[in-house]
């Protein structure tokens, strides 16, 4: 399949499946260990919160890019950088904006509203990720573009692009441009890009497994039999 199609494939399959085939549990079959689990920061928190659940699960690769107040030092970068460094990357693309507000401030910060959205869907993004809110929930809901956020928010001041394609660190996930971002209503996943054909493989594989053992577990009656099913289950105790 095309990385297109192999994305496609991706919305079909939940995030908490992709951490378990990306890093989740070492030495399981399909856990491919890209990181270690606890000590990398490869997904995020409990501090973000889904817009829009019922759209399911998204991916597409990230675009990166920090915003805090102006500097009158540095004037250099606007929206448009962004959405030019949208329109090269691959398609779909994920915004991952790192806000880097002084803390008496981040809560009151709607940073990405009805205009930047629509602006960043036609260039191909149908998604964002961000350590902070933002706001237009109601104008946005139309247009099937998802957002994590910590919360909403009506207004904003002064606000000012400080760099475009570099590093972030948004709610405990570090992602650098171009890798592959995974987000649903639990929360988002990266991992590289040249690892889409294998995360994807292995996490139709994992579902297989899944759903057989899950139809054994509904069947089953009493201890002895779940304990049977459960001898070859990735959670089940020694």
């Amino acid at each position: 399949m095309t990385d297109l199609e192999l994305l496609e494939e991706l919305k079909k399959i939940d995030t908490p499946t992709i951490t378990n085939v990306v890093a989740t549990y070492p030495g399981r079959a399909h856990c491919l260990e890209m990181y270690n689990p606890w000590t990398e920061n490869w997904y995020t928190n409990n501090t973000l919160s889904c817009w829009y659940p019922e759209l399911g699960p998204i991916a597409g690769y990230a675009v990166t890019c920090t915003y805090s107040l102006p500097d009158p030092n540095f004037k250099g970068l606007t929206l448009m950088d962004v959405l030019e460094a949208m329109d090269k990357l691959g398609k779909p693309s994920i915004f991952c904006f790192q806000q880097k507000f002084p803390g008496e401030i981040a809560d009151k910060v709607g940073l990405s509203g009805g205009n930047m959205t629509s602006a960043m869907r036609a260039c191909g993004a149908i998604g964002a990720v961000t350590n902070g809110p933002s706001r237009d929930i109601h104008e946005i809901r139309p247009m099937g573009f998802q957002y994590l956020t910590r919360g909403i928010c009506a207004g904003h001041g002064a606000q000012a692009i400080q760099a475009v394609q570099v590093p972030v660190s948004i709610a405990g996930m570090d992602v650098a441009p171009g890798e592959i971002i995974h987000m649903d209503e639990n929360g988002a996943v990266k991992f590289p890009a040249d690892r889409l054909e294998e995360v994807v493989h292995h996490a139709k594989a994992l579902l297989a497994e899944e759903d057989e053992r899950v139809g054994q577990m509904l069947r089953a009656r009493g201890i002895d039999e779940v304990r049977a099913i459960m001898s070859g289950h990735q959670y089940a105790k020694a």
